[in-house]
């Protein structure tokens, strides 16, 4: 349809050929899998973060987030935590299984590299794993302040699906 719009007569067969013949492929969708289940009845954490992205002091406000990645060994899912001031991964922790051990495993990580101070902000989506006990009594003993993005927003921790989106794309 662009080609037509730019005057050009072609048809969908010659275009194939086309791009065939200089091996140009389309971006195809990739399959989507649910990695994030808000549907469960443990606390929910308010966003204290609201799309304030921008953070100019280090180990002020981590975000963190759960994706899958395809490896030699099978589909793995990964857990990142990001620092917001230098977008770097400080922490993560790699799974066969989505459970809460992916998500302290990440965090425990990253307080070991960077030990951060009372008070720093780590904001997740409200998946289970977020809100499990365990990952609640890591943010409680460490000082920290726990945000949680708005239920099915996935804009409230753009900086975490921007990183999984970088790395997936060829």
């Amino acid at each position: 349809m662009e080609l037509r719009e730019q005057g050009e007569s072609c048809g969908k067969n010659r275009v194939a050929r086309i791009m065939k013949e200089h091996d140009i492929r389309a971006k195809t969708a990739r399959k989507f899998k649910v990695t994030t289940n808000s549907k469960h009845n443990m606390p929910v954490s308010e966003n204290l973060l609201k799309q304030n992205f921008n953070v100019g002091i280090p180990d002020r406000v981590w975000v963190s987030d759960i994706t899958y990645i395809r490896t030699q060994e099978g589909w793995m899912y990964l857990s990142v935590i990001l620092d917001l001031c230098s977008r770097k991964i400080v922490g993560w922790s790699i799974s066969d299984r989505i459970t809460k051990k992916v998500v302290t495993g990440a965090l425990l990580k990253a307080i070991w590299y960077r030990k951060p101070s009372k008070g720093l902000i780590v904001h997740s989506d409200q998946g289970s794993q977020y809100a499990s006990k365990e990952f609640r009594n890591i943010i409680q003993r460490f000082g920290f302040k726990q945000s949680m993005s708005g239920k099915g927003n996935c804009y409230d921790n753009a900086v975490a699906e921007s990183f999984f989106h970088t790395i997936k794309i060829p």
